[in-house]
Formats: C-alpha cells, structure tokens, sequence
C-alpha cells in the first residue's frame, strides 16, 4: 500500500472504516430481524459477528483520537498501526461478505424469503464497496 504520513489520510482510512463497520454491525441485526425463522446456527455467527464488528469499531475510535491527538504529522509508528488496522478491517470485512454468502446459499429460511435474499445481497455490495474504497485510498 502507498501511504501519505500527513494526518489526513490516516483520518480518511479511520472514518471510512468507522461507518463502515458500523454498518456491518447493524446489518448483523437487520439480517436476524428480517429473517425470524434463520436457523440457531447462522443466528448465533451474526451475534458473533455483531460482537466482533463492535469490537473492531471500538479499535478504531481508540486509534481516530491517537492520531487527532498527534497534531499535524502522525508519527511513522501509529501510522503503521492505522495501516494494520485497515488491513485487518479489509479482511474481516471479506471474511463478513464470505459468511453471507454461505447464508445465502445454506439457509432454508432465507432461500424462501426473497425480501431477505435482496437484502443480504445489498449488504454484500455494501462491504464488498468498502472494501473497494478503503483500497483505493491506500494506493492514492
């Protein structure tokens, strides 16, 4: 990935990944909420997700407030740790587009709720446009 040090990029990346898995979060819910009848098994991996989604959320806002705390030039260090967090992001967020997909193709309760289907596949583009942004910027 190419990276600028100066603190507006490390901020752009942090607030892309900030809405962004803050949507992933509330789309775990949405999926459960649209899908009553969604079997125990995906049921209980999107309140796994929910948990870990959040927990990467709150990563982020740690790491938004370390690099507004560092003034105009973020230290070569917490810019290297915006850029794990990212990558880390980039793949759990993959990995989030990867486990929709097997609800999508495994699930009985969602293969007879088309409202579902259309659903889930637009939280599908949604992380996969994510994904597109955040590596776009990185290689800007």
């Amino acid at each position: 990935m190419h990276y600028s040090y100066n603190v507006q990029m490390p901020l752009k990346l942090l607030d892309e990944a900030n809405f962004w898995k803050r949507q992933e979060h509330e789309h775990t819910v949405v999926i459960r909420e649209i899908v009553p009848d969604l079997e125990r098994k995906f049921v209980e991996e999107l309140k796994d997700w929910e948990t870990a989604l959040i927990k990467t959320h709150n990563q982020i806002v740690q790491l938004t407030e370390a690099v507004v705390r560092s003034g105009n030039a973020v230290p070569a260090a917490l810019a290297d740790d915006v850029l794990r967090l990212i990558s880390f992001c980039l793949e759990q967020s993959g990995r989030f587009v990867q486990h929709l997909f097997e609800i999508l193709n495994l699930s009985p309760a969602t293969k007879q709720n088309p409202v579902a289907i259309n659903v889930i596949r637009h939280i599908i583009r949604e992380s996969e446009y994510f994904i597109g942004i955040a590596q776009t910027i990185c290689n800007t």
